[in-house]
């Protein structure tokens, strides 16, 4: 049976067309509306001719597709709230002090200075508004954490998000936009009144759930870090895992086990679908049976917080769950795409999520790829069957993914399998134990042995981890790959796949037509990267200078441990740098018949040996900055972050008064002049 026969797979494709064709070309949302009534007009025509003629002629499909597509766009610009008369970004004013009335939506993990929050919009000066934002609470003055629920009155500025200021860095408010946060808040514990703690909202009592179920686990013996793996595993909840043990996880190629996704949730399905059997024997059991699974479904999701993951993960299930109560068989590609056409139309951001796109890939790969590897070899006995159906799996899973993850990640974990074989098999027995764990915790029932056992099960988990991830030589890291070399490797695996289910010389044809599209791109790519370019990183208090020339970057920066800079390792990624050489910062560069000055702390300079194109000034020289300009005539005035605010100030004006362009790298992020 051929994948695209399905309808439901044609039209989550035309949906998921439209949701790109809306977020890439903002001229489509502008005329979206009317497009999509026009569309449904002519279809609705064109369906009830097709009855009047007993047949369904191509057009009315054609109708259907193009009808769907604009319904993606639709959703999308539906789904953008800032569209709206009621979001808060219309009572706001910049620079302006506002009286802010909202409500904690989530805690997120804490940063170095502040605790930090997602919230609910309610009132701005007295204005009912809606929209989220970003809520960043000093912990200098904290005695006490903000509980979803909350309602609180802050009187504050709204913030702009920040851009990222170095080249390849992640881009934080562009991940927060797709969440619908535009802003973010800065408050201490002092300024924010409290109105309300009760509970108001089913986020607010799955918070509580969670509360009371932590509060009764402290009391027992549990680690610092079996706690936050038993939150991430069985909560939904990872704010508490530390950066180390995150890492390991990550470098083990296990970091999926600390998301509850399809697996976890595949696992309880079969789970409480097991316990249930016997109610399939009475009069509207499978009825009651299937209601319940959905409701301990959809009550684990919303323990676990309703994340991307959780929803996703739920959704899909919903959909096999109703199917096994219908008894009627399900084709996987199906329920995919059911699951996916379900989500993107109520949220359309999910599909630039990073776990989405993960997910679907591997779920698509280990159904199409899986049973082909699977074949190779044929185990005698359940355990190699087993561990060798384990084996296949992950590696299907890897295949699908491999190449997105090096374009997000940029690295790969040489040693996944070894973790998925240990792990997996035994993730159904851990999930029931810690589920049971969990109730009892809640119930105040937790016999102590229970929780001393299931406390070093964690901990064996945790160390095992550890110990892949310490095994640096099986892990790739640092690999450059842009989105253009991801399409290429999934045109590879899709026509690979088609190859070898299907042998034939046209097969063959096709799949040399892609490498040779691969090897022509890395050709072409690899003239691009040859160009030369000299760069002023941001870097708050210190001085960093880049040339790059070839595939070779030289730095001249004044930092302590340059070669851990992530900004650095990022530039060196995505400009695809084979090897940097540092070296100590000097007075004058000259790069592409170019010249740049740098001013010091000592406020030197030479007047008479040459007029330099640029001038850099850093670590906050005393000097008088418009009769510099005015004597040496430069095209432009660079302020690096080793500078104190205040001079900053000051030289800004200095050079609006003087018409001459002022490039502040904690504005305008770094300065790059490329060749």
């Amino acid at each position: 049976m051929k994948l695209l026969n399905f309808k439901i797979i044609l039209l989550s494709l035309c949906l998921i067309i439209g949701i790109l064709l809306g977020h890439y070309f903002k001229a489509v949302l502008n005329a979206i509306l009317p497009i999509s009534i026009l569309l449904l007009i002519l279809y609705s025509i064109e369906i009830y001719r097709a009855k009047q003629q007993f047949r369904q002629p191509l057009w009315t499909s054609v109708l259907l597709l193009m009808t769907m597509t604009s319904l993606g766009a639709l959703s999308l610009k539906l789904h953008q709230q800032y569209r709206f008369k009621t979001h808060y970004s219309y009572h706001i004013h910049k620079d302006s002090v506002n009286t802010i009335q909202f409500r904690i939506r989530e805690t997120l993990k804490p940063g170095n200075f502040n605790e930090n929050y997602i919230i609910d919009l309610l009132k701005i000066d007295n204005n009912s508004v809606t929209g989220r934002s970003l809520l960043h609470v000093s912990k200098a003055e904290a005695t006490k954490v903000l509980e979803v629920d909350d309602i609180m009155i802050l009187k504050s500025q709204f913030k702009a998000l920040t851009d990222p200021l170095n080249p390849y860095q992640f881009n934080y408010k562009l991940y927060l936009n797709k969440k619908h946060i535009y802003h973010q808040l800065y408050a201490s514990y002092p300024k924010l009144l409290k109105v309300d703690s009760s509970k108001h909202t089913l986020f607010g009592y799955a918070a509580a759930f969670r509360n009371r179920v932590n509060k009764n686990l402290r009391s027992f013996d549990f680690k610092v870090e079996e706690l936050a793996i038993i939150n991430a595993l069985l909560l939904g909840q990872r704010k508490d895992i530390s950066t180390e043990t995150y890492n390991s996880y990550i470098h083990a190629g296990a970091i999926h086990i600390l998301a509850v996704s399809g697996l976890h949730v595949g696992i309880l399905l079969m789970l409480i679908n097991y316990l249930f059997t016997a109610l399939a024997y009475i009069k509207y059991g499978r009825l009651i049976k299937t209601i319940l699974i959905l409701s301990i479904l959809w009550s684990f999701a919303l323990i676990a917080g309703l994340s991307a993951s959780v929803v996703r993960a739920v959704t899909m299930f919903t959909v096999v769950a109703i199917a096994m109560h219908l008894k009627r068989p399900t084709n996987i590609y199906n329920t995919l795409a059911i699951s996916m056409f379900i989500l993107l139309l109520f949220n359309p951001m999910y599909l630039f999520d990073v776990g989405f796109q993960l997910s679907y890939l591997a779920v698509f790969a280990i159904v199409t790829i899986q049973p082909s590897l699977f074949g190779l070899y044929r185990p005698r006995f359940k355990i190699d069957r087993l561990f060798w159906n384990v084996f296949t799996v992950t590696l299907a899973a890897q295949l699908g993914i491999f190449p997105i993850s090096l374009y997000y990640f940029h690295q790969f974990p040489g040693l996944f399998f070894i973790s998925n074989l240990v792990i997996i098999p035994f993730l159904g027995l851990v999930l029931g134990f810690g589920i049971l764990v969990i109730l009892l915790a809640f119930l105040n029932l937790l016999p102590q042995i229970l929780a001393s056992t299931f406390g070093k099960i964690i901990s064996i988990m945790n160390r095992f981890v550890h110990w892949v991830s310490l095994q640096e030589d099986f892990l790739f890291q640092n690999i450059s790959f842009n989105i253009y070399q991801v399409l290429l490797s999934y045109l590879f695996i899709i026509t690979s796949i088609i190859l070898i289910k299907s042998r034939n010389y046209k097969h063959i044809i096709s799949v040399l037509i892609v490498i040779l599209l691969f090897q022509g791109y890395l050709f072409i790519n690899s003239h691009y990267a040859s160009h030369s370019s000299f760069i002023i990183f941001h870097k708050s208090r210190f001085s960093i200078l880049g040339l790059k020339q070839q595939n070779q970057l030289k730095l001249y920066h004044n930092v302590p441990h340059i070669a851990d800079e992530k900004l650095i390792t990022n530039y060196k990624v995505g400009n695809q740098i084979g090897s940097i050489v540092p070296d100590s910062l000097t007075n004058v560069y000259a790069f592409n018949k170019k010249t740049l000055l740098v001013v010091d702390s000592l406020g030197i300079y030479d007047v008479k040996s040459f007029k330099p194109d640029f001038i850099l000034l850093r670590d906050s020289p005393q000097i008088n900055l418009a009769r510099l300009i005015d004597v040496l005539h430069p095209e432009l005035i660079i302020s690096d972050g080793s500078n104190y605010k205040s001079y900053q100030t000051r030289w800004a004006i200095t050079c609006n008064t003087k018409k001459i362009p002022f490039h502040q790298t904690d504005k305008k992020g770094a300065f790059i002049y490329r060749y």
